[in-house]
């Protein structure tokens, strides 16, 4: 059954691309250039909101089978993030450097993606099981980075809209009810330890 949902999973994750390939030889539009940007931008932000969904329904349902398809999402967001970014310095920016930098300094919006991509990195390179074991309890420290990364990539679609900015204020609530119900299970935690606490000093206490 694992098999399956993620054979469904792939199927899914590549649909988009598959999407765009087939636009590619019927009709992409005014500025194909900006169609790509555009979809291979937002299945980063989808894949990676999708993946920060997975640990809620692992406390929802108390399992963790939600967490074996956590990894393939992040690294298919990633997937989009390496062809987003490589359409924009090869189609947008021609390869020169000089307009790379330009835009990256002079243009928030693609600072905001930039620092987004740059936070994403070595989470995807250090998603292996091999990289797991060898940084131990540093791994999940280092990989908080998906937060700082999807505010920034947030910021980065926000930015570059120029009108409707309904689709990424959505994406905005989301990562904030997600980010919010870490928060406030971090915090409950906090006071249940702290609570757990006092109560062993009061046994204790009384038994001596």
């Amino acid at each position: 059954m694992l098999v399956f949902f993620k054979i469904v999973l792939w199927l899914a994750a590549l649909a988009p691309l598959a999407n765009l390939g087939w636009g590619l030889f019927q009709d992409l539009g005014a500025n194909p250039v900006e169609t790509m940007l555009r979809t291979t931008g937002d299945w980063v932000i989808r894949l990676l909101l999708i993946s920060l969904v997975i640990t809620p329904l692992r406390w929802i349902f108390r399992s963790s089978a939600p967490i074996k398809f956590r990894r393939m999402l992040g690294m298919f967001s990633f997937f989009y993030a390496i062809l987003h970014l490589s359409i924009w310095l090869v189609l947008e920016n021609s390869l020169d450097p000089g307009l790379v930098w330009a835009d990256i300094l002079k243009r928030p919006f693609v600072t905001a993606g930039m620092t987004a991509f740059l936070l994403l990195l070595p989470l995807a390179v250090t998603s292996t099981r091999g990289w797991i074991k060898r940084l131990g309890k540093k791994w999940t420290l280092l990989h908080k980075l998906v937060y700082p990364a999807s505010v920034a990539g947030i910021i980065h679609f926000i930015w570059i809209q120029k009108a409707d900015l309904t689709e990424p204020l959505i994406y905005a609530a989301i990562l904030t009810v997600l980010l919010g119900s870490r928060m406030i299970r971090l915090a409950y935690q906090r006071v249940r330890n702290a609570d757990s606490l006092k109560v062993s000093s009061s046994k204790a206490g009384s038994a001596a």
